[in-house]
């Protein structure tokens, strides 16, 4: 009797050595811009990039699609290939929205090279971004603003009248 309980045990355990897998290779980082937020969720895969379950190629506007673009373009395909990146932005407008957008790919990219990869090819990734453009790794902080009484906006007052 004890045996066949042990030989259960056993067989369980070994189930659940099955089960547990490797750990999923992911990092998570966002962008911002003014009021857009944008999240970008990389981890390994076939090189699918994402932006709120569409491609990148297909985010509105169109005009500004070679900003999405710039990332890859700089960096080359190649180094995308093995990653899949899905991002969901809200808030701002649009064109806020797509500098959130470009600074959470860019900053993920950065995050998943430091934490899966090697520092070399990170510090090596960031020096090329940074070189082009600043504000693809370090957020903008310029705000709006707000409107003061006494004037029609932050810091014109009303014109002045004696009668």
């Amino acid at each position: 009797m004890g045996e066949i309980m042990m030989f259960f045990a056993a067989d369980r355990s070994i189930i659940m050595a099955d089960e547990v897998k490797e750990p999923i290779q992911s990092v998570q980082t966002f962008g911002r811009k003014k009021t857009a937020t944008a999240v970008a969720y990389c981890k390994r895969g076939k090189g699918l990039i994402k932006v709120n379950g569409r491609p990148l190629e297909l985010v509105e506007p169109r005009a500004l699609s070679y900003k999405l673009q710039e990332p890859i373009l700089l960096l080359g395909k190649d180094r995308f290939a093995d990653i899949d990146i899905r991002i969901r932005v809200k808030g701002g407008g649009h064109t806020s929205q797509i500098y959130a957008i470009r600074q959470a790919l860019s900053k993920s990219l950065v995050a998943y090279y430091q934490k899966y990869v090697d520092e070399q090819s990170k510090q090596e990734i960031k020096d090329i971004l940074v070189q082009f453009d600043r504000s693809l790794l370090v957020a903008d902080p310029r705000r709006n603003e707000p409107k003061k009484f006494g004037g029609p906006g932050a810091r014109a007052r009303f014109q002045k009248s004696y009668r």
